[in-house]
């Protein structure tokens, strides 16, 4: 299918915001207070989804409810950029009544993560646009500075500057997975020493594919799954899983044989990991399910729940410099 690419962002343009599984508006409103103030004080208005400050239990609405919400943003002609709020567990249920029709008649920015690599993978499946693995309007725009900055200028960087010759994706200093209450937040989270790194070396160069991988495995053998091709660069990365939880995970993608055609992979940074005492990081797993890959690997990549978030574009051309640690875009992503 041939590339689809959005119009660039440029300041005064809105922002249509939903929420494609859980109620986070309804359940975090100073957060969500807070992150509406973020992006308005970057030069952007916001269009609210139908079910913004709404909850149906786990969730905002039905799958139906849901898509349809995210239908609208799609067909208004004011919004050129979609952007989640929150992930959570259910958006592909939402994958039947998406309008894809719309995407294709007029490509916007689509942005978020997690749970939301769903309709990622459907999105770029079924119409073939570049989308945008990055910041979620609650989660990470409602962070408060310097880390809340961070993540939207990688964004912006990607979204709303013109491409001359390649982008290198900025490494972060620091970063953090510090648990805070959203709603009594009131310091800036506390940072550890970065510690990504290159678990193989070598250059790669290929279509970047991938996201959250336990959202992937409820994907595969249905037609939203992502189409892997050979030579494709695979992003995983997860949050709040324990051991056992990430070696089902990993033998899981093992089997279905995935890793045989990948040019290259890049392990996010996994967000409260829980060792279950074994000493092991959701790497060493990797290498005890997989073995050590013949493809460069990035290890701890920051474009996944921790903070702050580097955005990366699925669907487009990436060169994975292993040697170098460091991601680059070497094609637009946006026109």
């Amino acid at each position: 299918m041939e590339q689809l690419l959005a119009p660039m962002l440029k300041p005064g343009d809105h922002v249509g915001f939903f929420s494609p599984s859980s109620p986070i508006t309804a359940h975090t409103p100073k957060r969500f207070e807070r992150a509406k103030q973020f992006v308005r004080s970057r030069g952007l208005e916001l269009v609210p989804g139908s079910l913004t400050g709404r909850s149906d239990s786990y969730r905002s609405g039905s799958p139906r409810a849901r898509a349809e919400e995210l239908n609208v943003l799609l067909r208004d002609p004011r919004v050129p950029c979609v952007m989640s709020t929150i992930g959570g567990s259910n958006s592909n249920s939402m994958l039947p009544y998406i309008d894809y029709d719309a995407i294709r008649r007029a490509p916007k920015v689509f942005v978020g993560y997690s749970d939301v690599t769903a309709l990622h993978a459907a999105i770029h499946q079924r119409t073939g646009l570049v989308t945008f693995y990055g910041p979620a309007l609650v989660a990470s725009l409602g962070e408060l500075e310097p880390l809340v900055s961070q993540t939207w200028d990688a964004f912006w960087a990607l979204v709303g500057e013109p491409l001359e010759g390649s982008y290198e994706l900025p490494t972060p200093a620091g970063w953090t997975d510090e648990m805070l209450p959203w709603e009594e937040q009131t310091r800036a989270k506390q940072l550890l020493p970065n510690t990504v790194r290159a678990l193989t070396p070598g250059r790669a160069r290929g279509r970047l594919i991938g996201g959250n991988l336990n959202t992937m495995s409820g994907l595969w053998a249905t037609p939203y799954q992502w189409e892997l091709r050979a030579g494709d660069i695979l992003l995983i990365e997860d949050s709040l899983k324990d051991a056992a939880q990430v070696e089902k995970l990993f033998a899981h993608l093992h089997n279905t044989g995935a890793l045989e055609r990948v040019g290259g992979i890049i392990l996010g940074k996994h967000e409260g990991f829980d060792d279950l005492g074994t000493g092991r990081a959701p790497v060493d797993i990797f290498e005890e399910i997989i073995g050590a890959p013949q493809v460069p690997m990035l290890v701890d990549f920051d474009c996944s729940h921790t903070h702050p978030m580097m955005t990366l574009p699925l669907g487009a051309e990436v060169e994975l410099d292993a040697d170098a640690v460091k991601v680059r875009v070497v094609e637009p992503v946006v026109c």
